[in-house]
């Protein structure tokens, strides 16, 4: 009986514990990357169709009018107005019109918002000088979330254009394709 005893108790001790517990918990939200575009560096809007495309403002008085050895100057702004950072890229959506193989165009990145001859000069090739309004840019530019990239479009119609080009239209949609992450 007494070995039941102590067999007993040792089980009513073994019951007995002590008890504790840890917990580790979080929240999950995901960022957003969300590119607008403003023709004039300060009212920033979606232009998320080729439809809805900003009409770029080209500085030349009539760039309906253009003349052989007529460059023209024109701002797109593009401001990630997301929370995480990413990358763009200027790409052609549509190009069509008997201007087409005469008109040459250069994109740079400019500092500020004023986009003329000058600004353009001092800014850093996007797509170079010459290049056919077919191509777009290869590369891409990074771009911090609240920040904004200005491109300055340079348009040619070279001296050396052909009465071809005499009357002729464009029709140009460039687009810039956004992404998250590094680029």
């Amino acid at each position: 009986m007494a070995g039941g005893a102590v067999f007993g108790v040792g089980a009513a001790m073994t019951l007995a514990a002590w008890n504790d517990s840890e917990y580790g918990a979080a929240s999950f939200q995901a960022g957003t990357f969300d590119i607008v575009g403003s023709t004039d560096g300060s009212t920033f809007a979606d232009h998320a169709t080729a439809g809805a495309a900003a009409g770029l403002v080209f500085q030349l008085a009539a760039p309906t009018n253009m003349m052989p050895g007529t460059v023209t100057h024109a701002l797109f702004s593009v401001k990630n107005q997301g929370s995480v950072d990413g990358h763009v890229q200027l790409v052609v959506d549509s190009s069509s019109g008997t201007l087409s193989p005469y008109l040459t165009y250069g994109v740079r990145l400019i500092a500020g918002t004023a986009c003329n001859a000058t600004t353009y000069a001092a800014g850093a090739a996007v797509i170079g000088d010459g290049t056919a309004l077919s191509a777009g840019s290869s590369n891409t530019q990074g771009l911090a979330a609240g920040a904004t990239v200005n491109y300055c479009f340079a348009v040619t119609l070279p001296a050396t254009a052909g009465n071809g080009a005499q009357g002729g239209t464009l029709s140009q949609v460039w687009r810039v394709a956004g992404e998250s992450g590094a680029g």
